[in-house]
């Protein structure tokens, strides 16, 4: 849900709770509360980062970045939707030409956990290929180094292979 939906969905509820202590439905209050708490950590932990996913995998960057910027601290969400985050701000961030600031982001989200290596792969390549484009050339063969050690997917392979090319040719 996005924040808005989300503030819709509390004030039914507080409408509910309402309704419910008038009719003296204590038991049925608890869940109500109980609901409205969990839609209040969900904005806080979960934020709008399944959403922003959905709308990066269908290449839609303008929505994506919207939902993204309805979060207001990235540093409260959990650790399994925070890299997530970061990884699209970087992403968004590159398309833009703001390098720096998808380095940036690209860095923090190396250092959170991952479920699978190509996921880290990404990350990984991207910051190598960011350093290639700032002629940071010693930074390069680190970043290749750690992406090589996950199990990366054949396309990964490949751009890791011609980022090596691009590094040779310029050193």
């Amino acid at each position: 849900m996005n924040t808005r939906s989300r503030m819709i969905v509390i004030a039914i509820a507080v409408m509910f709770l309402l309704y419910a202590l008038y009719a003296g439905h204590y038991y049925f209050m608890v869940y109500i509360a109980g609901g409205i708490g969990y839609v209040i950590w969900s904005q806080f932990r979960e934020g709008t980062v399944f959403l922003a996913t959905q709308s990066f995998h269908k290449q839609d960057y303008e929505k994506t970045k919207a939902l993204l910027a309805e979060i207001k601290n990235p540093d409260q969400l959990r650790k399994g939707r925070r890299n997530y985050y970061e990884f699209m701000m970087g992403n968004i961030a590159l398309k833009e030409e703001r390098v720096d600031e998808a380095e940036y982001h690209f860095q923090l989200a190396s250092r959170l956990p991952w479920k699978r290596d190509t996921e880290k792969g990404f990350v990984l390549i991207n910051l190598a290929n960011i350093s290639l484009r700032k002629k940071n050339y010693d930074r390069v063969p680190k970043y290749l180094e750690l992406a090589r050690k996950l199990k990366l997917t054949e396309r990964q392979h490949n751009i890791v292979e011609k980022i090596e090319k691009e590094l040779h040719k310029q050193t």
